[in-house]
């Protein structure tokens, strides 16, 4: 939420083998962080990305190659010591930056 509040980062949201009506009603309930969510209703999108449980987290850069897999809950720690100065390395090579 906080990524979100910030404009740090688009995120975007992949609802794991959930009903649509119940993860709308979930996102409803407690906020919704995501400029985008697709359904993954039976699994196939979490094979494919190489998800073996949820929560995870994908950093994917500009050219849509994943930067980075977290595994489990994002943390402040993960956040400010891993994704965070990730994503500035990632923009400034986009930009033709050093990284």
């Amino acid at each position: 939420m906080q990524l979100t509040r910030d404009k740090t980062v688009p995120i975007h949201g992949i609802n794991y083998k959930d009903k649509p009506e119940d993860a709308a009603r979930w996102l409803n309930t407690f906020g919704d962080p995501y400029a985008r969510t697709g359904a993954d209703l039976d699994g196939r999108v979490a094979i494919d990305w190489g998800v073996y449980g949820v929560p995870e987290t994908f950093v994917v850069g500009a050219d849509g190659t994943i930067a980075y897999k977290h595994i489990g809950a994002v943390t402040e720690q993960a956040l400010a010591g891993t994704i965070l100065p990730l994503i500035e390395r990632l923009r400034r090579v986009s930009k033709g930056g050093q990284s």
